[in-house]
């Protein structure tokens, strides 16, 4: 699952699980291709900032199918990072297209385009049937294990994606916007020239996705889009990529905030009786964690109940008095479920029986 892993390392958040976090199923090899050599032209290259080094690869290979439909079958190499750091563990090349022999006993051609990010050496590891990142029956298949050749890249100036939200925190039914940025991780600064840059929303943030939008920043490296107030609580994101994988990105949920209430049912119970303490949160919140919380002493709040908003953004915590007399609770929403900063209701009391 090359690609899982390529994008889970650029886009990367602590954000707790997110709708992109969890993989897809593992997938065995197509057991009807097989691999007889690999080759690429070069054994080093270098390469600067938005620059891209091109690699010519060929594959030896069969596909053993009578399906007419797989005569135009193409193939991707992948290269997995035997040296050097970096966020890139993993690339792949283009396409690769059937250029002489046949689909059983064939050669495929095409490029390996090596981006600044992937400084360090890669060694080929494999080859899978179809494009980077291409979905099979469900799930991207593993590559055909092939032990091949090793690329040394020597990348500087690597380049970085940052961002910038308006407002800092969005009110829920409010719209915002973002300024992405692309510089140079070397001196802070900008290229000078425009960057290619795709941006998503929702799904097309996810480790399977392909695509967002296909946008250029200005010669400052700045990219300003708007979002309409409906894509609060949806992940968004920016990346370059080096076709055809990505090579440096940002991802996140804007941050966030809504109304946030709770009450409880009663004002004072029995000592051991559960009282239901009732809530809200407006926007999209369905499954975040809320809190119950209870005071101990002075000023430390202690965590006694928790639940999840449901999709209609309510909510009810469970508060049981413990002692006579009256026992002060608040409900709190952790930052970072949605893109929401940290919510606290107002103190409330209930009053041991």
């Amino acid at each position: 699952m090359r690609r899982q892993r390529v994008m889970a390392a650029l886009l990367a958040a602590p954000l707790g699980a997110l709708l992109l976090g969890t993989l897809p199923a593992h997938a065995d090899p197509d057991p009807k291709l097989t691999i007889s050599d690999v080759q690429l032209n070069k054994t080093a290259v270098s390469v600067t900032g938005l620059d891209t080094a091109k690699v010519d690869v060929t594959v030896k290979a069969g596909y053993n199918s009578d399906n007419p439909q797989d005569e135009n079958t193409v193939l991707t190499v992948y290269l997995d990072r035997t040296a050097g750091s970096g966020i890139i563990d993993d690339i792949g090349s283009v396409a690769l297209k059937r250029t002489a022999g046949t689909l059983k006993n064939g050669t495929w051609t095409g490029v390996l385009n090596v981006a600044s990010a992937a400084n360090g050496t890669f060694k080929v590891t494999g080859v899978v049937k179809g494009e980077y990142g291409q979905m099979s029956s469900g799930f991207p298949e593993d590559p055909t294990l092939f032990d091949g050749p090793s690329l040394a890249v020597t990348g500087t100036h690597i380049p970085k994606v940052s961002h910038v939200q308006t407002p800092a925190v969005v009110p829920t039914g409010k719209p915002y916007s973002i300024k992405w940025t692309v510089t140079d991780t070397a001196t802070g600064k900008p290229y000078g020239v425009p960057a290619a840059l795709e941006v998503g929303v929702g799904t097309e943030c996810s480790e399977t996705a392909t695509h967002g939008d296909a946008v250029k920043t200005d010669a400052a490296g700045n990219y300003i889009r708007s979002y309409p107030a409906s894509d609060q609580g949806r992940e968004v994101c920016g990346s370059l990529r080096t076709a055809p994988y990505p090579t440096a990105a940002d991802r996140f949920y804007a941050k966030r905030s809504g109304v946030f209430s709770a009450k409880p049912s009663k004002t004072s119970a029995k000592v051991g009786t559960n009282v239901p303490v009732n809530g809200t949160l407006t926007g999209h919140a369905s499954g975040c964690p809320v809190n119950l919380q209870k005071l101990r002493g002075a000023s430390q709040w202690r965590t006694v109940n928790s639940a999840m908003v449901r999709g209609s953004g309510r909510f009810t915590l469970t508060a049981t008095p413990a002692v006579k007399g009256k026992i002060y609770y608040r409900a709190q929403l952790p930052a970072g479920c949605g893109g929401y900063i940290e919510h606290i209701s107002k103190t409330f009391t209930i009053t041991g029986l």
